[in-house]
């Protein structure tokens, strides 16, 4: 016969390391009704009347390098495009966000002037784990004050207005210029998943970065020092580097 051990014995016994309790309830779900304003840029939820503006800004063979590492396109006309962001608008799975300059608009509400987009995909409630992807910028908003505005107002939602725990940034590991972007934007390198999928018919190997909340406020700060205007020249120009500012 088993003979129950004692409450003294249980308690002599290792302990495996456990992570810490959680505390909280899940994140919320991203809605396409969220509207994220700053200084430079507003984000909307993508709709019919955003296609035909955004493909005028990412059309054309000088725009064919823009679809390299995306999962589909280039398109090459407005009728594919246009079917193939329709079926995006009612996906639960990826909420797609437009981005609109407010220093160009053309109409009230912009939606005549839009200049890229981007998602929040793989969306995980009970886990508090979305991540940011499929960003699409036209040559007009990249490597812009706008452009970098644009991801934090989108983490800044994450982490802060749904309560997510990890935010995510996954691309191909070729992609030199967005491994660059996520390390200057302050995701952490996590590695690099080997044949991680196959997009348009090619092996791709994915580099992992993220920002835990446990990071945001140091990323945020550094985030709201740089978009500050006395950081920039009468001419638009930084003063000082985003990644300098998490530096001091």
């Amino acid at each position: 016969m088993i003979e129950d051990k004692t409450d003294s014995e249980m308690g002599s016994r290792p302990q495996n390391p456990l992570g810490a309790l959680v505390e909280g309830k899940p994140a919320t779900r991203p809605s396409r009704d969220a509207k994220l304003s700053g200084q430079h840029v507003t984000l909307v939820g993508l709709s019919s009347d955003h296609i035909e503006p955004l493909y005028a800004h990412v059309s054309g063979d000088e725009n064919a390098s823009l679809w390299d590492y995306l999962f589909d396109g280039p398109f090459p006309d407005l009728a594919t495009f246009h079917t193939a962001m329709e079926a995006k608008i009612p996906s639960q799975d990826t909420i797609t966000y437009v981005i609109i300059p407010t220093d160009q608009p053309k109409t009230g509400d912009g939606a005549d002037n839009v200049v890229g987009c981007a998602s929040y995909m793989r969306i995980n409630t009970a886990d508090r784990v979305v991540e940011v992807g499929s960003i699409l910028f036209s040559p007009q908003l990249q490597r812009s004050t706008a452009a970098t505005e644009a991801m934090y107002l989108m983490a800044k939602h994450a982490l802060e207005d749904l309560g997510y725990r990890r935010y995510e940034w996954k691309c191909n590991a070729l992609n030199v210029p967005s491994r660059r972007a996520a390390l200057r934007l302050g995701f952490a390198f996590e590695g690099v998943f080997r044949k991680h999928m196959v997009v348009k018919g090619r092996s791709r190997d994915t580099a992992w970065f993220a920002i835990v909340d446990d990071d945001w406020p140091d990323v945020k700060k550094a985030f709201e020092d740089w978009l500050n205007p006395a950081n920039f020249d009468e001419l638009g120009k930084q003063l000082k580097r985003l990644e300098d500012f998490r530096q001091t």
